[in-house]
């Protein structure tokens, strides 16, 4: 994979159980293999679960800055509060950052705050999508999903990701019924399909001329016995 050839600033979007934070986690490390300074902000202020400030401090060992709350990243305090720091990477231009925002539109709000650093061809905003997800488990679902945060931010997804997934219980089959799905949304609204994500056991079995590059990755965000 050549991650550095994505757009400087990525924004990671997906409905709530998507795998978005898994992914975004996942991204910045193979990132920090391609590329000397990369910066992830949590900026998902509406769920208090599997946040990627939870793994904050895995994250500084290996080398990737965090930004999460403006009081820090204990995971314990739920407040929606961004901080002001993120204003740094997003104006450094040697920076590559990471944006993982939370589940829907209202999660999205706070990204047009930013709206400014958003210009076109200066930005990637990936919508993760989880097959078996109620909320994105058919056309309409996903459709609705991308353009109530288009919507809201004001800026458009350049890029999906199949994220089908059953954690730890995913099979090849899984993935490809999210494959047919993200193929339909694809062709619908003239989205390229960017990465196919999946454990690396399952990655190994997909076939070579499965549309969008795969990515395997490691189940970081939930520990064994979760």
């Amino acid at each position: 994979m050549e991650l550095k050839k994505d757009k400087r600033i990525r924004i990671i979007i997906g409905h709530y159980g998507s795998g978005k934070t898994e992914f975004a986690v996942n991204y910045a490390l193979a990132l920090k293999n391609e590329c000397e300074n990369v910066t992830l902000c949590d900026l998902d202020i509406v769920n208090p679960y599997f946040r990627s400030r939870e793994k904050a401090e895995m994250l500084e060992e290996n080398g990737i800055k965090v930004i999460s709350g403006a009081r820090g990243h204990h995971a314990n305090l739920d407040i929606p509060m961004v901080s002001a720091s993120i204003l740094t990477p997003l104006q450094t231009e040697h920076e590559q950052v990471i944006l993982d925002v939370g589940g829907d539109a209202i999660g999205a709000r706070v990204l047009a705050r930013f709206k400014t650093y958003f210009e076109e061809g200066q930005y990637d905003m990936f919508c993760v999508v989880n097959a078996y997800r109620e909320q994105t488990q058919d056309l309409m679902g996903v459709m609705h999903h991308i353009r109530t945060i288009e919507d809201t931010v004001g800026v458009k997804v350049t890029g999906l990701i199949n994220n089908t997934h059953l954690l730890r219980d995913t099979s090849v089959e899984d993935v490809l019924k999210g494959q047919a799905l993200v193929v339909e949304v694809s062709n619908k609204l003239n989205i390229p399909i960017k990465y196919v994500s999946s454990l690396e056991k399952v990655t190994r079995q997909l076939p070579d001329d499965i549309e969008g590059e795969i990515f395997p990755i490691q189940m970081i965000m939930r520990e064994e016995w979760m």
